[in-house]
């Protein structure tokens, strides 16, 4: 079991605030299993997300997945993460896996969701925002992360081997 407090830290996004159990995903918005799982995730979100505390955590892997984490972070700071979340999951084939910094399409992707852009900017670029990533990262290796994505359910790591794995996993600690 991993430590609560090294899984969820008070400023750890939370996608839904359901209070029964807590699923955590160390991610990277540019990870092909992240992406493909994307869907999955969502679903479970729709159909559980009133009772369970869906938790994202960033472990950046790829070049431009850091600025793709800041970017969410910063929309985060106006309350729109989830909104940048699923942004940058759903555009990944126009940013992921380029040599260059993709920062002026997040950008975009901030000023299409109606974002105050000097605030975003600024948050983007505040070294606090840098750090809550950072420290994202060291939890991950403190609790055995060593790629993406990673969850837990309740501090329990999950090695899921199908999406009807996760399900299972939600469903038992909901009926436990």
């Amino acid at each position: 079991m991993a430590p609560t407090e090294l899984l969820v830290r008070e400023d750890s996004p939370r996608l839904s605030e359901g209070e029964e159990t807590v699923f955590v995903e160390f991610l990277d918005f540019e990870c092909e299993s992240c992406i493909a799982l994307y869907p999955v995730i969502e679903d479970l979100r729709a159909e559980y997300g009133d009772r369970v505390s869906f938790v994202v955590r960033h472990m950046p892997l790829h070049a431009n997945s850091v600025d793709a984490a800041l970017a969410a972070e910063a929309a985060g700071e106006q309350g729109q993460f989830e909104a940048m979340y699923q942004r940058l999951f759903e555009t990944d084939h126009e940013w992921g896996h380029q040599p260059t910094s993709q920062q002026e399409t997040f950008f975009g992707y901030a000023a299409d969701l109606g974002l105050d852009m000097d605030r975003f900017e600024a948050d983007f670029h505040d070294p606090a925002t840098l750090a809550r990533i950072e420290q994202s990262q060291r939890d991950a290796q403190a609790v055995g992360v060593t790629g993406t994505p990673t969850f837990f359910l309740d501090g329990q790591r999950l090695d899921p081997t199908s999406v009807d794995d996760l399900h299972a996993s939600v469903e038992a600690v909901l009926n436990d």
